[in-house]
């Protein structure tokens, strides 16, 4: 075990990727980075510093600045054999690709009657919280999960981070990454050696049995904080990171529901036909019988993204929303 941050265990799996299988290749705006510099805040280098003298300019591709050309691109090159790596910067740049991600990437297997396979991962970062403004903050999943074809993971720790990527690459299906830029400096003892976490299976970060809280991606750090504050109160809340939102553990979460009876969901992304509400519908339709007080959602107001700290501050889940959403389904379940 050594220590790793966020993005030095993401930097890890691909390494480790690209040692075993001479078909990983990965590409993006500058990701040569030791030649060219850094992107988002120091995020190339940290990810693929000395990858170009490692695997050489085969392997390791800088692309025009057009995701379209990129997702488009690597598209190909995975039907064709290769197994692509795409650093796609800013999750909000994924908008300008949605011809090539919608009906291409996630129909093409299915288009060409599974003749052709599609083993590529894009990787993106999601900005929010930094004050770069409506253009740069986007939490995109959402939309992402209602198209057919496409695997989604949201890892909320660097073991996650390397585990899930690993089992990313592995895949002969299309994955979507979404790394959360609050997390980037989050340290934590990794396996060194390879290891691979499944898609679909989540982890309990909290055992609890008082309340549920299913957190995604940035606000699972943030729901682990308040359950160790409510725990101060003698509230036993359990914590559950679905780590994929495609697959999704369905059957994780409903069992950590039906256990305690009580459901908040804590999502960075806006709230309308977000994560939070296709896991409030899932419990409401599985594990009805078994709730005592209303599923409550944490989330980001629909509205778009102030440049101004001091108002953004104010948008997404933090430990304060999550653990009064806790107090409240308390008090609901009591009144009943």
């Amino acid at each position: 075990m050594v220590m790793m941050s966020y993005l030095g265990a993401i930097g890890a799996a691909q390494r480790e990727a690209m040692d075993a299988d001479s078909r990983v290749i990965i590409m993006g705006e500058d990701v040569e980075a030791n030649v060219y510099g850094t992107t988002g805040a120091g995020k190339s280098r940290a990810v693929e510093g000395d990858f170009l003298q490692l695997y050489g300019h085969d392997r390791i591709r800088n692309t025009p600045i057009s995701e379209e050309i990129i997702v488009g691109a690597a598209a190909g090159a995975a039907m064709t054999g290769l197994r692509p790596i795409v650093d796609l910067s800013y999750s909000s740049f994924l908008y300008l690709a949605m011809d090539q991600f919608v009906n291409q990437v996630a129909k093409n297997r299915y288009m060409f009657g599974g003749q052709a396979s599609l083993p590529v991962v894009f990787r993106s970062a999601m900005f929010y919280g930094l004050n770069t403004g409506a253009h740069h903050s986007d939490r995109p999943y959402p939309m992402f999960m209602n198209v057919p074809g496409l695997k989604i993971i949201a890892p909320a720790s660097p073991s996650d981070a390397k585990g899930l990527l690993r089992s990313a690459i592995d895949s002969d299906d299309p994955v979507l990454s979404f790394e959360a830029c609050p997390l980037w400096s989050m340290k934590e003892e990794v396996d060194e050696a390879e290891y691979r976490i499944p898609l679909g299976v989540g982890r309990t970060v909290r055992s609890g049995s008082d309340v549920t809280v299913v957190a995604v991606s940035g606000a699972v750090p943030e729901a682990a904080f308040a359950a160790d504050q409510l725990a101060d109160e003698g509230v036993s809340v359990e914590v559950f990171d679905p780590r994929t939102l495609v697959p999704l553990d369905v059957a994780g979460i409903l069992e950590s529901v039906r256990r305690t009876g009580r459901l908040v969901v804590a999502d960075p992304a806006h709230r309308t036909c977000s994560a939070a509400s296709e896991i409030a519908a899932i419990v409401a339709e599985h594990a009805f019988p078994s709730l005592r007080a209303p599923i409550a959602r944490v989330t980001t107001p629909d509205m778009q993204i102030p440049f101004s700290p001091a108002l953004e501050k104010q948008l997404y889940p933090n430990r304060i929303t999550i653990a009064a959403a806790v107090r409240k389904t308390l008090e609901l379940s009591a009144a009943a």
